[in-house]
C-alpha cells in the first residue's frame, strides 16, 4: 500500500464514530505488503480502544506469511523502544500510556482531578492526566484508583472514567481485637496511629487471634465501614513490632518485587568492565562498628610534585554500573528513596545482594568504584579534581575507634596508611574553620539492644576527630561533584538548605532578650553569628535551652535542580556523591558525572534529566519519611522501657513549650512525653510566645525548654510511643515563688509577657 492510500485508510479509521473500526480491503485485492513502523504508530494513535497484533494485521490486510514479519517488527519496534506491550498482548506507543488503564488521582488543579498511571515503569517522571469528569468536577478524591479510557491531546493526557476501583495502598495498621457481642463475632481494629477517629470493625479477622498487629483493609464508608485482615505481624509489644510498625505506618516500601531480586541478582555477577585500576593503593573504609553496608574508602598522600600538598581518592561505590536507568531495579531504588536504619533491621533502597555484597567496599575484594581524585592545597583549598570510574581492593574495613586508637597511640596494623589522611585532613579542617560553618551540637543516641532483642539501654555515640576525618573527606568530595557537574554544565541534583528566613531570626532575638543577650542580627546572617551566640550559652546553666532554639530557627534541608548553597555548611555548592547505596540523590549525580565525564554506560540520559525536579521533590519526601519513621521507632523502644517505671519520678528535661502544657524528655534515655498545662494545679498559667514559656500568673512559677525537673511517668505506650508525665504528688513545682516585685493585680497577657520594667525574666 502507498503512502497516500495508507493516509486515506488511517482517515477512514479516524473518522469512525467508535474510533474502533478497522480498514476493509476488498476480498480479491494483492497483499499489500507489511507497513512500515511509522504508518504502525499512526495507526496504533487514531485507535480509541486498544490494539493488538491481530488487529493492526487486519487493519493492513496482511496474509498469513506476513504475519510473522509483522510480529518480528513489533519486537524490533518494543526493543527499540518504541512500542509497549499494554494488558493482553496490546501495544501502546513506547513512553506513553495504554488507551485503557488505571490511574491514581494525585492532585486537584483548576476545578480538575489530576492523576497519574497507577503503574509506571519509566525513569521520567509519569505524566499528569486531567480526568473529565463530565457535569462534577473534582468529584474523585486524592487517592482514588479508577480505570479509565485515556486520550493523548497534543503534548498531555486526559483520563476518562469509567470504574472507580479500591484503592491498593488503603490499609489500616492496629491490633485486633474481640469483645464479647458486637457485629462479626465482635471483631474490632485498634488503629496504632495517635490521629485515628476511632476502631475499625472487622468482619473478617482472617488468621488474626486477639492482641496481634494486623494490617487490615477497609470498605465501605462510615459510619458504615467494616475491614477484613489481610496481614498478620505479630505480637505488637515484641520489639521487632516497633519498626514495622512504623514501615506501614508511614507507607515505607520494604518488599522487593521477584523481577527485581532477580535482576539484581543477574546484574551482580557481571563483569567490572574496563576501569582504572587503583588495587595498589591501601584504601580503608573506616565506619561505625555496626555498618551493614560500606559506600566509601578513602585514601591520601603527600604530593612529591608540589611540596605541602595532597593528593587523595575518595572511592565510592560505583552503583550507576549496576542500577540502570528504567530498570525495574531503578524504579525500586527511585521508590524509596533512600536506605531507612532501624535499631533491629534496615529496609534498603537496593536488594541485599547489591547494597551488603556485589556494591559494598568489603575488605580484600575487587569492587567497582567512582573515583573522585582530589588536589588539595596546604590551606584545604581543591586545586582540581576529576572523576574516574576504577576498581579498587580495600586494606580493610575499620571502625572509627580503631582508627582514632591508632593514630592516639602512634602504633597500630594501619598507622602508615593512617597517619597520612590525618596530615591531609589537617588542611581540610583548616579550610572547614576558616568558613565557619554551622558549629551545632547534635549527640547522636544509638538504641542497644540484648540478645532477645529488646531494649537494653540509650546510648550516646561519642563523637571522635575520626568522625570529623572522615565527614570533611566526605564533603571535599560532594563540593568536587557539584562544581564538576557545574564546569561541565551536566544536570545536577543540588542539596541545599537556606538560610532561616527572618520571621524566625526575630523570634530567636526576642528568645535571646529574655536571658539577658542582645544580638545584632544584620541584613546577612551567616552560621558564625549563631556559633557566637552557641559559644557565649556554653558554659552557663541555658546552654541546652540555647541550642535547642537555634536549632529550632533552621530550615530543612532539601533536594533540588536548582542550587541555592548550603547555608548550614557555609558552601555555594552542595551535592550528595558519597552515599549511593542508601540515596538515591548520589545515584543521580553519579549518573551525571558518568555521562558529564564520557565514563561509559549508566550515565544520566535525556529523558531523567528532565523530570530531575520532580525527582528531588520525591527523594525529599522520602528523607523526611525515613527521618519520622526512625524517630517514631525509638520513641517505641523507649516507651516499651520506661513501661516499667509508670509511677516512679524520673529526671527529665523540657524540649517544648506550647499553650496547652509542655513536653519533656527523660535525661540519658530520651522519648518525649507531655505534662498538660490541666495537669499543674489551679494556678492560672499563660504562654509566653517570645521567651518560649508557660508562666503562673500569682506565683511567677515558669517551665521553660531545657528547664530540668523531676516529675511522675504516668504512662508509657509503646504501640504509639506516647508517654505522660506530670509533678510529683505533693512536690512543689521547681522554681515557684512570689513575685513581689509585681503590682497588685498585675495578669500577663497569652502570647506576650507582661513582666514590668526592672524584673529580670529568665530561669528562676
Amino acid at each position: 500500500m502507498g503512502g497516500l492510500a495508507r493516509a486515506a485508510s488511517l482517515a477512514a479509521c479516524a473518522a469512525c464514530p467508535h474510533g474502533a473500526a478497522m480498514p476493509r480491503l476488498p476480498r480479491n485485492r494483492p497483499n499489500p505488503g507489511l507497513p512500515d513502523r511509522q504508518a504502525i504508530l499512526d495507526f496504533i494513535a487514531t485507535q480509541k480502544t486498544s490494539v493488538g497484533k491481530r488487529e493492526i494485521a487486519k487493519a493492513f490486510g496482511l496474509h498469513a506469511q506476513d504475519k510473522i514479519a509483522l510480529k518480528a517488527l513489533l519486537k524490533e519496534m518494543m526493543e527499540a523502544g518504541e512500542l509497549e506491550h499494554g494488558a493482553g498482548r496490546t501495544f501502546h506507543k513506547g513512553g506513553g500510556l495504554p488507551k485503557v488503564t488505571v490511574i491514581r488521582v494525585v492532585d486537584v488543579a483548576d476545578g480538575f482531578a489530576v492523576a497519574v498511571p497507577d503503574r509506571w515503569e519509566h525513569a521520567a517522571p509519569p505524566p499528569r492526566l486531567r480526568v473529565i469528569e463530565g457535569r462534577r468536577r473534582a468529584a474523585f478524591a486524592l487517592g482514588a484508583r479508577l480505570l479509565a479510557r485515556i486520550e493523548e491531546v497534543g503534548s498531555g493526557y486526559q483520563a476518562f472514567p469509567m470504574k472507580a476501583l479500591a484503592k491498593s495502598e488503603e490499609f489500616v495498621l492496629g491490633i485486633l481485637r474481640k469483645d464479647a457481642a458486637g457485629h462479626g463475632g465482635g471483631w474490632r481494629l485498634v488503629p496504632v496511629d495517635k490521629k485515628a477517629r476511632g476502631d475499625l470493625a472487622i468482619n473478617d479477622p482472617g488468621e488474626g487471634q486477639p492482641g496481634d498487629l494486623v494490617l487490615a483493609e477497609p470498605s465501605g464508608r462510615p459510619p458504615r465501614q467494616y475491614g477484613r485482615v489481610v496481614e498478620v505481624l505479630g505480637d505488637p509489644f515484641q520489639p521487632k513490632a516497633f519498626s514495622l510498625i512504623a514501615i506501614h505506618a508511614k507507607g515505607i516500601p520494604h518488599r522487593f518485587d521477584e523481577s527485581v531480586l532477580e535482576e539484581a541478582d543477574r546484574i551482580a555477577r557481571q563483569p567490572l568492565g574496563e576501569r582504572e585500576d587503583l588495587r595498589a593503593l591501601p584504601f580503608l573504609t573506616i565506619d561505625p562498628p555496626d555498618a551493614r553496608d560500606h559506600d566509601d574508602a578513602v585514601w591520601a598522600a603527600p604530593d612529591e610534585d608540589n611540596p605541602g600538598h595532597f593528593r587523595a581518592i575518595v572511592a565510592i561505590a560505583d552503583v550507576s554500573f549496576y542500577v540502570r536507568p528504567g530498570s525495574a531495579l531503578d524504579r525500586a531504588a527511585r521508590s524509596r528513596g533512600n536506605s531507612v536504619y532501624f535499631p533491629d533491621r534496615v529496609v534498603p533502597m537496593l536488594p541485599e545482594v547489591l547494597s551488603a555484597h556485589a556494591c559494598s567496599l568489603v575488605e580484600g575484594e575487587d569492587r567497582a568504584v567512582m573515583a573522585c581524585h582530589l588536589h588539595i592545597d596546604p590551606d584545604g583549598k581543591l586545586v582540581n579534581w576529576r572523576f574516574t570510574r576504577a576498581v579498587i581492593n580495600c586494606r580493610a574495613n575499620i571502625a572509627y575507634e580503631e582508627a582514632q586508637a591508632t593514630i592516639d597511640s602512634g602504633e597500630g596494623e594501619f598507622l602508615a596508611v593512617l597517619q597520612p589522611l590525618w596530615a591531609c585532613w589537617g588542611a581540610l579542617k583548616a579550610a572547614r574553620d576558616k568558613r565557619e560553618p554551622l558549629a551545632l551540637e547534635l549527640p547522636e543516641k544509638r538504641v542497644l539492644l540484648d540478645e532477645a532483642g529488646r531494649i537494653a539501654g540509650i546510648a550516646v555515640r561519642e563523637h571522635l576527630a575520626a568522625h570529623q576525618l572522615i565527614e570533611d573527606y566526605m564533603i571535599a568530595a560532594n563540593v568536587a561533584a557539584a562544581r564538576a557537574l557545574e564546569k561541565k554544565k551536566g544536570a545536577c541534583i543540588y542539596r541545599c538548605h537556606e538560610a532561616p528566613s527572618r520571621e524566625k531570626l526575630v523570634a530567636l532575638r526576642d528568645y535571646l532578650e529574655t536571658l539577658g543577650q542582645n544580638v545584632a542580627l544584620g541584613q546577612v546572617v551567616r552560621p558564625a553569628v549563631f556559633n557566637r551566640i552557641l559559644a557565649r550559652a556554653r558554659d552557663g546553666e541555658n546552654y541546652e535551652e540555647v541550642s535547642q532554639q537555634v536549632l529550632r530557627t533552621q530550615t530543612q534541608a532539601y533536594y533540588t535542580p536548582d542550587n541555592v548553597g548550603h547555608f548550614g555548611l557555609s558552601l555555594g555548592s552542595y551535592a550528595h556523591f558519597t552515599s549511593p547505596i542508601r540515596r538515591y540523590a548520589d545515584l543521580v549525580v553519579h549518573r551525571s558525572l558518568a555521562a558529564a565525564y564520557r565514563l561509559g554506560e549508566g550515565g544520566l540520559h535525556k529523558e531523567e534529566e528532565k523530570g530531575l525536579a520532580k525527582t528531588a521533590d520525591h527523594i525529599s519526601m522520602t528523607e523526611r519519611r525515613a527521618m519520622e519513621a526512625e524517630r517514631d521507632t525509638i520513641d517505641r523502644y523507649v516507651a516499651a522501657y520506661l513501661s516499667t517505671m509508670v509511677g516512679e519520678v524520673l529526671k527529665t528535661r523540657i524540649t517544648g513549650v506550647a499553650k496547652f502544657g509542655f513536653f519533656a524528655t527523660v535525661d540519658g534515655l530520651g522519648g518525649d512525653g507531655l505534662v498538660p498545662v490541666s495537669t499543674l494545679g489551679e494556678e492560672r498559667f499563660v504562654f509566653d510566645e517570645d521567651a518560649r514559656v508557660l508562666e503562673g500568673v500569682s506565683t511567677a512559677t515558669r517551665y521553660a525548654v531545657g528547664q530540668r525537673l523531676e516529675l511522675r511517668l504516668v504512662e508509657a505506650n509503646p504501640i504509639t510511643g506516647a508517654l505522660r508525665f506530670e509533678l510529683p504528688e505533693g512536690g512543689t513545682p521547681p522554681g515557684q515563688r512570689r513575685d513581689r516585685t509585681r503590682p497588685k493585680g498585675f495578669q500577663p497577657r497569652a502570647g506576650k509577657s507582661r513582666i514590668p520594667p526592672g524584673v529580670r525574666r529568665g530561669r528562676r
